[in-house]
């Protein structure tokens, strides 16, 4: 999926600036980071400390103040708008905490809908090898209001992996499930790193989403203010109350 030469995603120094003057308000003070190929990489941090802006700036969907992002190799902050269309779609694939499913589709449409948008014949072979991973064989015909959450989320994942993208970005993937359907979603976007090699960023607030990544963010204040490599969720709830007394 992935060139293994270089970052699949690269900040320098961003910041993100909102207003002017006496109202400005800055969501991001000078980030810097690299995602490898293969990698999973969770950011934490409190409300408003910049995480879901830089996801944004990350995945192309904001621009930064100043500062660079480059994905796949290409800088996308000096894309124009058809450009950057066009990279995300190639290049990324979403999970949302909310699923952004359409009803009208049913689980299979909907996985395939990148594709359908692109005007790309489906790789059946691959689609099967996703219908099998995620355990929606036999749910391929329903449509979202006949699915679990966990299920729907499933949907949401083998929608964001149909197009084999360089990166998979998601957001608040776990945070309106159940306990049980958090532990398999978890070990889904594991697997899809692991068997896939698939780079994968995931913003969140949970200490036990965050532990299955190889390395962690903690944002403040718009700055990262720390980084764990393999943490624990001990190490992870320990860094985080750390970082409010502050």
């Amino acid at each position: 999926m992935n060139d293994a030469t270089q970052p699949s995603v690269e900040a320098t120094d961003v910041t993100r600036r909102y207003g002017e003057d006496g109202t400005a308000v800055d969501a991001l003070r000078g980030v810097s980071l690299e995602l490898e190929p293969g990698s999973l990489t969770a950011i934490m941090g409190p409300s408003g400390s910049g995480k879901s802006t830089l996801m944004h700036i990350l995945a192309g969907l904001d621009r930064p103040t100043a500062g660079t992002v480059s994905l796949a190799g290409t800088e996308i902050t000096a894309l124009g708008d058809n450009e950057l269309t066009k990279l995300r779609r190639d290049h990324i694939g979403f999970v949302f905490q909310f699923f952004n499913l359409l009803p009208m589709l049913t689980a299979e449409e909907n996985i395939l809908l990148p594709q359908a948008i692109a005007g790309e014949k489906p790789d059946r072979a691959w689609l099967e090898e996703l219908m099998g991973r995620v355990g929606l064989e036999e749910r391929r015909g329903h449509r979202p209001a006949e699915l679990s959450g966990g299920q729907q989320q499933r949907v949401a994942i083998a929608r964001a992996l149909v197009s084999r993208p360089t990166v998979m970005f998601a957001d608040e993937p776990t945070g309106n499930l159940d306990s049980a359907s958090s532990a398999e979603i978890l070990e889904l976007l594991r697997q899809a790193v692991d068997a896939y090699g698939q780079t994968t960023l995931m913003v969140t607030h949970d200490a036990n989403a965050a532990a299955i990544a190889g390395r962690v963010y903690f944002l403040a204040d718009g700055r990262i203010v720390r980084d764990l490599a393999n943490p624990s969720v001990a190490d992870i709830v320990a860094a985080t109350q750390d970082l409010a007394g502050r």
